[in-house]
């Protein structure tokens, strides 16, 4: 009895040996501090995770609805951009395409574990109930290019996908892409992606390790790998490297959060003195900045910060102008989100639109906006599980909310994660007449 006692206070005494020394190692940042750390983290990340993904409605993925809305509820078809909108949400990964009532004429729809292999960057996926298309855009001939994200997962992202109208998958690049892609005129595919990395980064200051070093991949029209340029290197290379003091220290672990890409063609470039055909701008959430990158060179040539925080969807006009969606810069509660138009030249605001209170417009992550032919704005409000066309008077001429409701009641909306509004015109003659059959039959 004696000598179990002694045994059981020895591997008692080691063991608070052992937190002592880790304690005064992490505390005078010696060795193995980085290694405990990591471990530290990399537990609690984990109970985190499975607490959060275990039910979907703790996720950031479904929110509080504000009321029992649901559909179209708003629809003038004198100011409104008339046509199709292709929208993604939670709930399940699936892309829909709805008239300007509302009604489903088509779907794609394919799970994560469908598409998963052992090759894949995620090697142990969500379940699906909490992984969605977090970006989708439909070709001309019906196939869809779609991006793969789920709750609760770092590094962000889960892989691409191009599948055609029956929901085939053509292709897949399974990559943590994320967030956000661009096509080019060619075909090529400018996509999000972003890996661990422990290295020091001259001219990125002291980040966490590991950190999220965010990349550009351009695919091949059939999705091959073609180029891969660190964004966060070529910050740091750059006359805007301090950038970097900007970056706050809840970031360091994922210093820019780089949100969205566009490819810059002849078009955008000519009157945009900042960039030239064949760049890409690209939108950091962290820091607040909106920079353009040159493919070409690897080289982020230009930066600007400005009167907007956490912005999402940093686009260039063909007049020279950007349009963002400013998640958190309009400091009003419960209607904090702004979509702005910058002139870059001068940083001067051209044009906003803020909600109100019939209308409120709040979304602290994600959401879009998109500038129509007509001048009208398409507004995807993530978090309000909403999608709404305003014009440049603030006139909210079509508004679409998320019929997707969950929890025991039916108090949870599903997050719209992107929309894009279609002119029927520019799609192959015979998809355009199988989704003209199916309208005539909803009516």
């Amino acid at each position: 009895m004696i000598d179990r006692l002694g045994s059981i206070l020895f591997v008692a005494a080691i063991a608070f040996l052992a937190f002592v020394g880790g304690a005064m190692a992490i505390l005078a940042d010696q060795f193995p501090q980085q290694y405990l750390r990591d471990a530290y983290l990399a537990g609690r990340a984990l109970i985190e995770q499975r607490q959060e993904t275990a039910d979907p409605y703790l996720t950031d993925q479904w929110h509080a609805a504000r009321d029992g809305a649901q559909g179209v509820t708003i629809h003038d078809p004198k100011k409104a951009f008339e046509g199709y909108t292709l929208y993604t949400g939670a709930g399940e990964a699936a892309a829909h395409l709805i008239d300007m009532n509302g009604r489903v004429l088509h779907e794609w729809r394919r799970p994560y574990s469908a598409i998963w292999n052992k090759q894949a960057a995620v090697k142990k996926p969500q379940p699906d109930a909490v992984i969605l298309m977090d970006k989708a855009r439909l070709l001309p001939n019906g196939d869809l290019l779609a991006i793969y994200a789920a709750a609760g997962d770092t590094p962000w992202g889960y892989g691409m996908v191009k599948m055609d109208r029956d929901s085939n998958v053509i292709w897949s690049y399974l990559a943590h892409t994320h967030h956000d892609f661009d096509i080019a005129p060619d075909g090529r595919i400018l996509v999000l992606t972003n890996e661990f990395n422990s290295d020091e980064i001259e001219g990125m200051g002291k980040l966490d390790k590991p950190f999220l070093e965010d990349f550009v991949v351009v695919l091949s029209p059939d999705g091959k790998e073609l180029k891969k340029i660190s964004i966060t290197r070529a910050l740091a290379q750059s006359r805007y490297k301090l950038l970097h003091l900007a970056i706050p220290s809840y970031a360091l672990a994922d210093p820019l959060h780089t949100n969205s890409v566009q490819y810059i063609d002849a078009k955008l470039a000519k009157n945009f003195p900042f960039a030239r055909e064949g760049d890409v701008l690209v939108s950091f959430r962290d820091i607040s900045a909106v920079a353009v990158l040159s493919i070409d060179s690897g080289q982020i040539t230009w930066a600007t910060r400005g009167p907007w925080l956490w912005q999402h969807d940093a686009s260039l006009q063909p007049d020279g102008r950007i349009t963002l969606f400013d998640n958190l810069g309009g400091f009003r509660e419960g209607n904090s989100a702004r979509v702005l138009e910058i002139d870059p030249k001068s940083s001067a605001i051209t044009w906003s639109y803020q909600g109100d209170d019939a209308h409120p417009f709040h979304s602290p992550l994600r959401s879009s906006a998109e500038v129509l032919p007509n001048g009208n704005v398409l507004i995807t409000e993530s978090d309000g599980g909403r999608l709404f066309e305003v014009t440049r008077k603030g006139e909210i001429v079509w508004n679409f909310v998320n019929p997707t409701r969950g929890g025991a009641h039916g108090e949870m909306i599903a997050i719209a994660t992107w929309g894009q509004r279609i002119d029927p015109s520019t799609l192959d003659p015979d998809l355009r007449a199988l989704l003209g059959t199916r309208k005539e039959a909803l009516k």
